[in-house]
Order: C-alpha cells, then sequence, then structure tokens
C-alpha cells in the first residue's frame, strides 16, 4: 500500500515538473497561471482536462500538412497574379492597414470586385442555389455547420442536380459542428458523386486526430472559380437557435478576389487530402466586375499566433471616427479590450457595439457581460439586438474600411479556429454595411451604464466566474 501512495506521489510531482515547462510554451501569461494552478492542485484531473482542451498544437503530421497547405495558398496567391493588386485610395493613417493584411495572411489586395451584401437569411440560401444550379465546371463549399434539415437538404439536391450535369462538386463539412451531417448527409452526396470530406477529424484513439475543440469555422462557397461567398451564415435552418432565429451577414463576391477564397477552400481542401487539384480550371482568368479593391485575411494555427486580432487591435488604434463591431460572442483579451477601450477613450470617436440580446452560449454571455462595466466606463455604446440571435460578425472603422467574415471577437476565434475575413477599401460598401449597422441599432436595447450598475451581486459574481473559463484557452 506504501509502495503504491509512494508511485502516485511520485507521479503527480513529476506531472508538475512536466507541465510547468511544457504550458506556458507560446500561451497567454494569464491562460499558462491558470492551467497551472489547476494542474498543481489537481495533477491528474489537470493533465486529462488539459490533453483534451488544453492543447494549442496540432498533431505533427497535422501540422506539417497545414505548412504545406500554406504554401500551397502563398503559391496560389501568384499565380493570382500581379497585374490587378493595387495600392487601395486609404487615408494616410489607414496605408498601413493592406500591407499588414499582406503581411499577415499572404494575400494582396485585388482590384475589380463587386461585392454585394446579403442580410436575408432566405435569400441568401437562394442566391447560393441558384449559383450552384448555373454552376458549369466546379462547385466548391466549405462550412462549419452543414446540417441535414430543410436548408441543407436544398443544397445537397442542387449539389447532386449539377454532379448530374458532370459539375465537379467538393464539400468538406467540420467533423465537430456538422457532425450529422457527415453521418446523414456525407454518404448519399458521395454516391451521387459529390466528394465530401470531414475536416479536422477528432477522437481519442485516433492517430492525427485534432483536439476536438480546434475546429475549422470557415464559410466559403466558390462556383466555377468566379462567384465567391463567405460570411457567417452556415448551411442550417435560422431556427438552429431554439426560440430565436439567427440572422447573419453574408458577401456575394465577383471578381478577382474571388480567386483567393478559392486558394483558400484549395488550401483546406489539401490540408485534408494532401492532393493538389488542376489549378487550371480552378483559377480561370480574373474579370473586373465592380469597382471595390478587396482582400482576404484567413487566420488560425497556420497563419501565425492570432493574426486577426493583430489586425483588427491595429486598426482600433488607428480609427479616428467611428468604429462599429457587430459580434455574436465578444470575450476580448487584455489587448484588444485596452484598444477598444483607448479608441474611445482618446475622444471624437463613437465606438458602437453591437450585441445579441439572445444567446446560445450561456457560459460565454456571462463572460461577455463582465466586460460591460470597462467597456460602459470608457464611452462605448453597447447596442443589445432584440429581434433575432445576432450571429452576423462584421466591423467598420470610418468611412475607410469594412470586415467581414467568421470571424467572432473572442478569445477562442482568435486563438484556435480557422476563420476568414474580407476585407473591402470602399466607401460605398462602408455606407452599405453602414446602413445595417443603423438598422441594429434602431432593433436594440441601448444598455446604460446606470441601469447595469443596478444589476444583483449574484449576478455580478457568475458573471466574473464565468470570465475566468477565458483563461483556460
Amino acid at each position: 500500500m506504501k509502495d503504491w501512495s509512494l508511485l502516485y506521489l511520485i507521479s503527480e510531482w513529476s506531472i508538475r515538473l512536466v507541465m510547468f515547462v511544457y504550458v506556458p510554451q507560446r500561451r497567454s501569461t494569464a491562460a499558462a497561471r491558470t492551467w497551472l494552478l489547476f494542474i498543481f492542485l489537481l495533477p491528474w484531473p489537470g493533465l486529462l482536462l488539459y490533453w483534451l482542451f488544453g492543447r494549442v498544437y496540432l498533431p505533427a503530421h497535422r501540422i506539417k500538412m497545414q505548412e504545406r497547405a500554406f504554401e500551397f495558398a502563398h503559391r496560389a496567391q501568384q499565380q493570382i497574379g500581379e497585374r490587378v493588386t493595387v495600392d487601395p485610395e486609404l487615408p494616410a493613417v489607414f496605408k498601413f492597414v493592406p500591407g499588414l493584411v499582406h503581411k499577415l495572411g499572404d494575400f494582396g489586395t485585388l482590384a475589380g470586385n463587386h461585392v454585394e451584401l446579403l442580410t436575408d437569411y432566405a435569400e441568401t440560401i437562394d442566391r447560393i442555389v441558384g449559383d450552384i444550379d448555373s454552376a458549369q465546371q466546379t462547385v466548391h463549399l466549405l462550412f462549419y455547420i452543414f446540417l441535414a434539415d430543410a436548408t441543407g437538404r436544398r443544397v445537397v439536391d442542387a449539389l447532386e442536380d449539377a454532379a448530374a450535369r458532370g459539375v465537379t462538386c467538393r464539400v468538406l463539412m467540420d467533423a465537430v459542428g456538422s457532425r450529422q451531417g457527415v453521418k446523414r448527409l456525407a454518404p448519399k452526396l458521395r454516391r451521387r458523386g459529390v466528394e465530401v470530406l470531414e475536416m479536422l477529424p477528432v477522437g481519442l484513439f485516433r492517430r492525427n486526430a485534432a483536439r476536438f475543440d480546434l475546429r475549422n469555422h470557415r464559410k466559403i462557397v466558390v462556383v466555377d472559380g468566379r462567384v465567391g461567398y463567405t460570411g457567417s451564415q452556415n448551411v442550417v435552418n435560422p431556427e438552429f437557435v431554439k426560440g430565436y432565429p439567427n440572422e447573419e451577414l453574408m458577401v456575394r463576391v465577383t471578381g478577382p478576389s474571388v480567386a483567393q477564397l478559392q486558394a483558400m477552400f484549395l488550401a483546406d481542401h489539401y490540408f485534408e487530402t494532401g492532393k493538389v487539384l488542376d489549378p487550371k480550371e480552378l483559377f480561370p482568368d480574373l474579370i473586373y466586375a465592380g469597382d471595390s479593391p478587396a482582400q482576404i485575411l484567413p487566420s488560425g494555427p497556420g497563419y501565425g499566433q492570432e493574426n486577426g486580432r493583430e489586425l483588427i487591435i491595429a486598426m482600433l488604434y488607428a480609427a479616428q471616427e467611428r468604429i462599429v463591431i457587430t459580434t455574436p460572442y465578444f470575450v476580448p483579451d487584455e489587448p484588444f479590450l485596452q484598444a477598444i477601450r483607448a479608441a474611445s477613450l482618446r475622444g471624437g470617436i463613437e465606438v458602437h457595439l453591437v450585441l445579441s440580446m439572445h444567446a446560445n452560449q450561456m457560459i460565454t454571455q456571462f463572460a461577455q457581460r463582465s466586460y460591460y462595466d470597462d467597456l460602459l466606463e470608457a464611452g462605448i455604446q453597447i447596442h443589445l439586438y432584440r429581434p433575432r440571435f445576432l450571429h452576423a460578425k462584421h466591423l467598420t472603422i470610418d468611412n475607410d474600411i469594412a470586415l467581414i467574415g467568421s470571424t467572432n471577437m473572442d478569445i477562442r476565434s482568435f486563438a484556435l479556429n480557422a476563420e476568414v475575413n474580407l476585407l473591402v477599401y470602399d466607401e460605398a460598401v462602408v455606407q452599405q454595411l453602414r446602413a445595417v449597422q443603423e438598422r441594429y441599432f434602431a432593433n436594440s436595447e441601448r444598455l446604460e451604464i446606470a441601469a447595469w450598475n443596478r444589476r444583483p451581486l449574484s449576478a455580478r459574481v457568475v458573471h466574473n466566474t464565468a470570465r475566468l473559463m477565458d483563461s483556460f484557452l
């Protein structure tokens, strides 16, 4: 009995010493401190939970594949060519942004795009299905959530019809977000000639499996290499959140920037298969479709540490007039919180944060509310959207820059998820997005600091306790 007790004691101290060295690597100080405290108090449970939730890294095989996928995207960018690369007309304070995006994500700014904002949920599905119905060569879909409901079946029917016409169709579904779709839709699609791949498969004993919460959160559609979609909407019924249907914002893009969305899809396809697809049919000649300069910024473990967050923070410090951020989840780290507060405290800058009054992740919403004191005291206007669960993710900086994509303004989205965002440097597009934002304001409850300060002590305790969970990233 004494021997077993001694062995157990030795094992606990071995875990503590090893993890003391391992945990702080490439991790924020707060996250490392929280994990180490947990592991020192409960070594074996802490080790198990860290193995399931805490590892920042992919398996070695997948790290190599991600590096090669990044190189693939880089080569695709070179193939897109330099003839449409442009330095967009921006105020002096924002001249650095396109270059920073290029440095962080390896995609330059391309001229000649037409960018259309889609705010109606059903219409967005109609447009995607319509473009699939018109496809002649290829259809590529990548979604975090793709379910076997009415919406999913509509898209599946369109894919099956396209495949029957001889169109090459490829679908990427996240293994966790689209678990139902992988199980129920993928076999049917494969029988009809549609390639379906499961992204970042998970499993305790599965070789090269990913950490289960390290997800591909992107939403990308590319049809014939000429029409692209990205944004916040998944292939799922809007009533995905019970009681309050989702409200989303997607962009439909035509023009050269579609080639960048294509490159991202192909990079993720390569990440899962290791196969290089023939680029001739996938990158048709670039055709000007409008007047909007645009570029994409991918983010995730293969693109440097939290590059999306770094860009947004830099733009917050550069803003001169107005910042509007719309996100369903707002759980910032300290640098992000400092940047948004500093923007408001500089004076002369309106800072608006549009959040959903309703929630589908209770702990996240509690953690989010713990930041309201700091935000309101800095003069930031918080708008709580009433009609639906607002799942849209976008921001505008002054009248000059619009960012629309899949990234939430939270630590998980910045540090763990594979995301994609489209930046548009066109005042006309910014004004269209501002009109959407004004509609949000009109249908929101403005949070007042006096009313917020009257919340009960129990609510403060719950919110602040939930906030501690962010450090486990």
